[in-house]
């Protein structure tokens, strides 16, 4: 990878700062898309929790959601 400064006189500092930024995006982009999507635990599937079905809408669908029955 070759680096030129175009325009100006940067200092020794400038230049390091600038090559760590590029060599950090460089890096970045070698590990792979950001924002994949990452396999869902077993532990975090609603369908674990919700082992029964959904009452229907109703006048007493709210008591049905906690007690069982």
């Amino acid at each position: 990878m070759t680096i030129k400064v175009v325009r100006g006189n940067p200092t020794p500092e400038e230049l390091a700062a600038a090559l760590a930024v590029v060599r950090a995006r460089a890096a970045a982009a070698q590990a792979g898309p950001s924002g994949a999507p990452t396999p869902r635990d077993s532990w975090s599937d609603p369908a674990r929790v919700a082992t029964r079905p959904v009452p229907r809408p109703g006048p007493t669908a709210w008591a049905r959601t906690y007690w069982p029955g």
